[in-house]
């Protein structure tokens, strides 16, 4: 069956906007992109939905997020000004207060936000990354996850290790044509040197995606580079020797082979010109995360630096515990006024438009992801991955430019449609594949439970 999907405009990214047209859609597949004059003649039979004043886009793809933690929304804000303090609280609620069911259904909740957002596509890291993966399957995103690795000790190196290798053969069975698993050596201050050079050699072997947090806050750049602040405490207080190998938290990366599997590194803040110079060179990928970065304090990413270096750059959310919200246009509108209000990179920024940082959104999450060839862009023969968002609202009206309207214009609550392979995972309000009645009443039950 052939559905055709059309709306006052379509954003293909891979060309420009055009009016009064749509998609046709067979299976899991773009079948047809053009007006419905073409589509009618090339589809007679196919049945026709039109959702009128709205624009028809590629699906959002999140570079970066944790879904696991949605149950952990507003929980932390007490300890944003310490982020030390941050970790600390968010490891013992995770690990002491949350069952595997409360983690499952704090990720079914978080995945729930995503579709209800336009984001059909998910990079997620995740210490339970078995529940993580359910979560994904049963609200039908598309994805990767990510199995989360510790190990800041090198005496268990091989333990954490192989207890990863574990965890990453129960993974492999659940995989599914839209589900996929990777590894994450969580961050260059929570995972040794021999473990980070275990891991990284295992990804290439078993031809694992790999990311991981790099060069995120100060603190980091200080243990590495000196030996010194919170981090390097932190090690010391749990009789961890640390010897401070001098170096950039990208160039250490570099050092225990880490950027030879080209990974996809969230947030990436603290680097200079040489880091941005060997993030290029390694084909390393960047999960931009703005207002995460902003709402902790840890800085602002040289974006445009990555843009003019042509690294692949797609956008995350991070967790909602340090964002509040799984919102990728307003990720992509904060990407793109934080860029061009950074005086160090006003001539840079001065040229980033709003179709830009909708190409991040979209296309360089795909690309970012190993995706590009089926995800990104409306065109035929890719996966119908898709949203529809509406421009009728009293903050869209009048709509000159489409894309303009989304980035400066819209959100996630104007997203009325969320298609991932031809299924429609997100409509009339409501996400169509599992009981949000029943996870929203559990939801609850946690956020209670966190909170005594």
């Amino acid at each position: 069956m052939t559905i055709i999907y059309s709306a006052q405009w379509t954003v293909p990214l891979s060309s420009p906007p055009f009016t009064d047209g749509g998609i046709a859609v067979s299976d899991d597949r773009i079948v047809g992109v053009g007006t419905r004059q073409i589509l009618a003649q090339q589809f007679p039979q196919a049945e026709v939905r039109n959702f009128g004043p709205a624009a028809i886009i590629p699906g959002l793809v999140n570079s970066h997020s944790h879904l696991e933690l949605t149950a952990m929304r507003g929980f932390l804000e007490n300890e944003e000004s310490d982020f030390f303090a941050w970790l600390k609280k968010l490891t013992i609620a995770r690990l002491e207060r949350m069952t595997a069911d409360d983690l499952n259904v704090s990720a079914q909740w978080g995945a729930c936000e995503a579709a209800r957002a336009g984001v059909t596509c998910v990079a997620d890291a995740s210490d339970t990354a078995f529940e993580s993966m359910n979560a994904l399957r049963a609200v039908g995103l598309r994805g990767i996850v990510f199995q989360e690795s510790f190990g800041p000790d090198p005496r268990l190196a091989q333990e954490n290790f192989a207890k990863l290798q574990t965890k990453i053969s129960r993974l492999r069975e659940l995989e599914t044509a839209l589900v996929k698993c990777g590894v994450s050596p969580h961050a260059p201050y929570t995972v040794c040197g021999p473990q980070l050079e275990m891991i990284a050699q295992f990804a290439i072997v078993e031809e694992l995606p790999l990311t991981m947090h790099a060069a995120e806050t100060s603190m980091e750049v200080s243990l590495l580079s000196e030996g010194s602040g919170a981090f390097a405490d932190g090690l010391r207080s749990r009789s961890i020797d640390w010897q401070p190998p001098s170096l950039s938290p990208i160039q250490y990366l570099k050092q225990h082979g880490i950027l030879e599997t080209k990974p996809l590194l969230a947030h990436c803040i603290h680097v200079d010109a040489a880091d941005i110079e060997t993030l290029g060179e390694t084909g390393s990928k960047i999960a931009h995360c703005p207002k995460s970065n902003a709402k902790l304090g840890h800085g602002v990413a040289p974006l445009t630096r990555f843009l003019e270096q042509g690294m692949t750059t797609g956008l995350g959310s991070d967790s909602v515990a340090s964002n509040n919200v799984c919102d990728l246009l307003e990720e992509a509108r904060y990407a793109l006024l934080l860029a061009r209000s950074d005086v160090t990179e006003t001539n840079l920024a001065a040229g980033l438009s709003a179709a830009d940082v909708l190409q991040l959104a979209t296309r360089g999450g795909a690309r970012a992801l190993g995706r590009s060839e089926q995800l990104g862009a409306l065109q035929a023969g890719m996966q119908a991955d898709f949203a529809i968002v509406s421009l009728d609202g009293a903050q869209q009206i009048p709509v000159y430019d489409p894309v303009s309207a989304l980035i400066f214009s819209s959100s996630a609550r104007d997203v009325v449609l969320t298609v991932v392979a031809g299924r429609e995972v997100y409509r009339d309000g409501r996400v169509t594949t599992v009981d949000e009645s029943r996870l929203r009443a559990r939801m609850k039950e946690i956020g209670e439970k966190l909170k005594a």
